[in-house]
């Protein structure tokens, strides 16, 4: 691995960590349990995916010494201020958010109290322990239908296409103000179009790998030209770790693959991994759905020693080994609160 220019890496010991029964979020409290460090997670099992898929993504941390868990919203302030009391937090890495492009379109509002007014309660109490640093998730969608690739972190985003992508951009902004005002060090990392082990269920990648195993018909929105940049979930938690370790100033950065791959060699991937052929149908495109996500990761190379290196193929053969091996799980997630 690159080492990042110019900065030295600072301690993380101790971390708040919002959103943490989901799909990154579990991912990176396994990751950080397993280097010695202790976590704080909350999360309130949102039911825009079933919830025991939350639950059971926690199943190991919950019974590990250093991890400590409360059941709740970050948009319930008094519990965000008891966590902190006693927090003396190296960092909280803020991933708590309300997901999905078209949901955002229906119910607009709540993508705002949750991706605003929640970032917000974390921002007020970040004021009182400017020590602590924030790493937040953004998201490749503020960068709307941005023609110029790779999408570089000084291009346009101003002009949102979903509720969603303007939700995300306001919490940037926000945190941004925050920082101006009180010198809460930060890094905002935008991911880009993140697969593999416990993803969301009504993913993309997620819901080819049941319809092509399963035989049932794929459908394509518009010609299958339409690219993304696939971005394996292990790439993003060491890129989530390394912006952990150097979070100086206020400092935005891309986490993508660099390497975009259009809808229809998706699915050409997706059925090679399952082992058997799609059968398309072909529908329109849908409102909110960008053209191209493409990741200019250079600063993230430079600064944050941030190195992708997982192909799509090797990705969807990880998904599919995992895949398996839940199916051969037996499904009972424990209710287990703080």
């Amino acid at each position: 691995m690159n080492h990042p220019a110019n900065h030295q890496p600072q301690t993380v010991q101790r971390v708040l960590l919002t959103g943490a029964a989901g799909f990154i979020g579990s991912s990176l409290v396994d990751a950080l349990l397993a280097q010695g460090v202790e976590v704080v997670g909350i999360d309130n099992f949102d039911p825009y995916y079933n919830p025991d898929i939350k639950r059971r993504n926690l199943q190991q941390a919950l019974g590990h010494n250093n991890f400590h868990f409360y059941e709740g919203d970050i948009l319930d302030r008094p519990l965000l201020q008891k966590i902190f009391v006693h927090g003396d937090f190296d960092v909280v890495v803020h991933l708590a958010a309300k997901a999905g492009v078209r949901p955002s379109i229906v119910d607009p509002d709540a993508y705002f109290q949750v991706n605003v007014q929640g970032t917000l309660n974390l921002l007020h109490l970040l004021c009182e322990s400017p020590q602590t640093r924030l790493v937040m998730a953004s998201s490749s969608s503020v960068y709307g239908n941005n023609t110029v690739a790779p999408f570089a972190e000084d291009a346009e985003t101003s002009l949102p296409v979903s509720p969603y992508a303007a939700s995300k951009k306001a919490g940037e902004v926000l945190a941004y103000s925050f920082h101006q005002l009180y010198g809460i060090p930060m890094s905002l990392l935008r991911f880009f179009t993140v697969y593999g082990p416990r993803q969301r269920p009504e993913m993309a990648i997620a819901k080819f790998f049941q319809l092509i195993q399963d035989e049932k018909t794929v459908p394509m929105f518009g010609d299958g030209t339409t690219a993304r940049d696939y971005t394996f979930i292990g790439d993003i938690v060491q890129g989530l770790q390394q912006a952990m370790k150097f979070c100086t100033g206020f400092e935005i950065y891309n986490l993508g693959n660099s390497s975009p791959v259009s809808l229809s060699e998706m699915i050409a991937a997706v059925a090679r991994a399952v082992g058997k052929d799609a059968k398309i149908q072909r529908l329109p495109e849908q409102p909110g759905d960008v053209t191209l996500t493409c990741a200019d990761v250079r600063k993230a190379q430079a600064m944050l020693g941030y190195q992708p290196s997982t192909s799509l193929d090797q990705g969807l053969g990880m998904y599919r080994d995992w895949l398996q091996q839940q199916q051969a799980l037996p499904h009972n997630p424990k209710e287990q609160n703080a």
